[in-house]
């Protein structure tokens, strides 16, 4: 919107000595002429904005032109800065960038060096160490269709490779462990979902629109749902992939075993998502308890072995 980007454009001067009509353009995605349009339309809002010609010139704020920008805290300012700057880059946008220039605009010039610093003490990084390409062309589609309470359709593998084309009232982008969601009222199941993008195919928005309802945020912590079902297994693991192991349980469910292995104490739900994740660890991993687990386990090597032929290798 063309009032977001002024008052992007009077931050953006705030914050800088002097800026180009071509940085100015460039920043905004607009035309030069689109910029000398915006900086008259400022200088008629009473901010007065000069422009100097010649090398080095450009737009800048009359010198004795004052702003208050006592409103936040140096450690506000670090806070908010260390908020926006961990929002990740497939939902920045215009308001990102507006957002930011208007914060950035708040750093007094002597303290700017010391607040980048902060700054940077934090680093919030949400995505996956694998990109996922599969969501990302679908983010703006979500976006807009949020924005305009338009019904989003699409094919979706749930369990078991359970596939069924989705009509779904979008409600929320959900960022969960390096993984997108959409959050939203599924016209098939009658009911609230969580839809993991990754999972989608042929994702498209419907002409019609919807009258949004009433609804509660999705549940993203399951540990209280999950700590009835859990109980307690032991294993006996190799000291290679202990560092994987403690991606489950603490240092205190874990002790020496001699000096190459260890005795864990492992969280574990009987489900196939757990087996698969103790199957995960390979013969670096032995389950000695309870019988059960260990039986289950050795049955799954078994069914596994017989996929690739119990012949042994030459």
């Amino acid at each position: 919107m063309k009032t977001d980007r002024l008052v992007s454009i009077i931050m953006t001067l705030l914050n800088k000595k002097r800026v180009s009509a071509k940085e100015l353009a460039e920043q905004f995605e607009v035309s030069h002429r689109t910029i000398y349009r915006d900086i008259d339309a400022i200088n008629a809002a009473g901010i007065p904005v000069c422009a100097v010609s010649g090398k080095g010139g450009g737009f800048e704020i009359m010198e004795n032109y004052k702003i208050e920008k006592n409103v936040f805290s140096e450690s506000d300012i670090c806070t908010i800065l260390t908020g926006l700057l961990s929002i990740p880059d497939a939902i920045r946008g215009d308001e990102f960038l507006n957002a930011l220039a208007k914060i950035k605009s708040l750093v007094p010039a002597d303290k700017a060096d010391d607040i980048s610093v902060r700054t940077h003490h934090i680093r919030i990084d949400t995505s996956a160490w694998l990109e996922d390409r599969t969501a990302q062309p679908y983010m703006e589609l979500i976006k807009n269709a949020l924005l305009e309470n338009r019904l989003i359709s699409f094919s979706y593998t749930a369990h078991y490779g359970n596939r069924m084309v989705r009509t779904v009232e979008p409600y929320q982008l959900v960022l969960k462990n390096g993984c997108w969601y959409v959050y939203g009222f599924c016209r098939v199941r009658d009911d609230f979902r969580l839809f993991k993008l990754s999972r989608m195919e042929n994702l498209h928005t419907e002409s019609e629109l919807f009258v949004p309802r009433d609804f509660q945020n999705p549940i993203l912590n399951c540990a209280a749902r999950a700590r009835p079902m859990q109980t307690t297994i032991t294993l006996r693991v190799h000291r290679a992939i202990l560092d994987r192991v403690l991606d489950f349980c603490p240092h205190d469910r874990i002790s020496p075993d001699g000096t190459e292995h260890f005795i864990v104490d492992f969280p574990f739900i009987e489900n196939d998502w757990n087996y698969d994740a103790l199957l995960g660890f390979g013969s670096k991993c032995e389950c000695l308890a309870p019988p059960h687990v260990r039986l289950a386990l050795k049955q799954k090597t078994h069914e596994l072995a017989a996929v690739y032929g119990e012949t042994a290798f030459p």
